[in-house]
């Protein structure tokens, strides 16, 4: 899986983004530890950095980015229902880099229409 997006709940607006456990592989090596950090690109350009985090014990890692993923919340103005989009590009000739959109839920008349991108200003 290179590729997860999501519908943002209460948590992921206020403290911690949840990430598939399918998506794991797709992030930088642990390296027999509970943390790791990556950089992702937004629609802007801007160049983020996340920290993803796994339980250290029990049988589901359940992972969660904290580190940076309450500014990147703020500066895009996120709100419950919005929805995120991170992928994983890789050519074969490019060294692989991460992208992160952020898209705003649109309604019309209460009734949610779809999602339209959010282009930031740099923080």
């Amino acid at each position: 899986m290179t590729t997860f997006s999501k519908i943002l709940g209460k948590t992921d607006t206020s403290k911690t983004l949840s990430v598939p456990t399918n998506y794991l592989k797709s992030l930088p090596s642990f390296k027999g530890g509970h943390a790791v950090e990556f950089q992702a690109i937004d629609e802007s350009g801007f160049v983020w950095t996340f920290q993803c985090s796994i339980r250290k014990k029990g049988q589901y890692p359940k992972p969660v980015l904290s580190k940076g993923w309450r500014a990147f919340v703020r500066n895009k103005k996120l709100k419950v229902g919005d929805k995120i989009k991170f992928s994983l590009n890789q050519t074969a000739a490019a060294t692989p880099f991460y992208r992160v959109q952020a898209q705003k839920e649109v309604k019309i008349f209460g009734a949610i229409f779809g999602y339209s991108p959010i282009i930031a200003t740099f923080p």
